[in-house]
This record gives C-alpha cells, structure tokens and sequence, in this order.
C-alpha cells in the first residue's frame, strides 16, 4: 500500500496540474493548513527536476500569498478563526507572554518562522494580531518562505537522482520516520514551546 501512495504521489507531481495543487497548499498551510507543502514539492521535484526554480517559485509566491490572509485572519477575524487554530497548535496560553517578545522582535520572527517547521501560521496571524509593518511582513516572508523553498529545490535538484533512488529502497523506514518525527513535532510544539 505504501508503494502505490508513493507512486500515485509520483504521478500526482508529475500531472498538470500538480503547480495548482501545490500553490493551494502552500497557501492553505501558511493560514490555516497542517501539513507543509514539502510533501508535494519534494515529488515535484524529483518527478521533474529540470522544474525546479519554478515549483520554488510557485511554492514561494503562494505560501507568502497565504501569510497574507493569516494576516488578515489575525488583523480582522482573530476572535472567531484565529484564536481557535492558535489554540489548536497549543500557543493560545502563552499568546500574551509571545506579544511581548513579538513587539521587539516581531520581524525576525516572521523571518525565523518561515524556514524552520514551526507553524508559519500562528506567526502570520500574531502578525495580524499585533499589527506588525505590513511591508516588513512581506519582506521577511519572502526572504524566509523563499530561502526555505530554493534550498530545498536546489539540494534536489543537485542531488535529486541519489535521493530518489534512496527514498524508493527505504521507503517503509522513512515513511515510518517522517509519521513519526511530524508526531513528535506536534508534541515538541504543544508541551515545549
């Protein structure tokens, strides 16, 4: 079963329309969405390398298009889709100690976010939230989502081939690691941070 979900993922990066569906997720996860656009963009690229400045770009643009309407979702809607998907991600009791650090240091947060697997949207809707810039926003966001994607794309694309080959020989223990790393992750962000 593992294997067909890795070849229909395979098939689905190379369709058509695999650079809508990934702009749709890249945006959705930068708002209101779980799972990272990773899961679509490493396939893609691999699939077609010789694609990959574009898919960076795409994932790029739409994730920072995303961090728009978290924004918005802070600055206008906080109360009622807001607060609930902060407290979703276990940051709603520590929300007033982080709008502390937030005014201080608000664009290096947006800037640290964008490239590390915290939930990018919790930070674009604080952005919101606490009004930040909306020029130093887009900035930092674009610099961030943008470094995260391209170096992503760049590995692959340098390295696509070895790691394809790898991932399509273990594939069992690393879908088994990635389940178990994305849990623990969720643990990390509710109890540690």
């Amino acid at each position: 079963m593992l294997r067909r979900l890795y070849d229909w993922t395979m098939d689905l990066a190379g369709h058509r329309h695999a650079l809508l569906a990934l702009a749709v997720i890249s945006f959705a996860e930068s708002s209101v969405f779980p799972i990272p656009p990773d899961i679509l963009m490493i396939p893609m690229i691999l699939a077609a390398p010789h694609r990959a400045w574009l898919i960076a770009t795409v994932c790029t643009l739409a994730s920072v298009a995303g961090g728009l309407a978290g924004y918005a979702i802070g600055a206008l809607l906080f109360d009622t889709v807001g607060q609930p998907i902060v407290a979703f991600y276990g940051y709603l009791d520590r929300f007033a100690e982080f709008q502390q650090r937030y005014e201080e240091w608000g664009a290096w947060i947006v800037a640290g976010a964008g490239v590390t697997p915290f939930p990018y949207k919790v930070i674009t809707i604080t952005s919101g939230v606490m009004n930040l810039d909306l020029l130093v926003f887009v900035i930092a966001s674009v610099l961030s989502r943008g470094a995260r994607f391209f170096i992503l794309a760049a590995l692959l694309w340098k390295f696509g081939p070895p790691i394809r080959s790898f991932i399509e020989r273990y594939l069992p223990w690393l879908a088994t690691l990635f389940f178990v790393l994305l849990f623990a992750g969720f643990v990390a962000i509710r109890y540690l941070v």
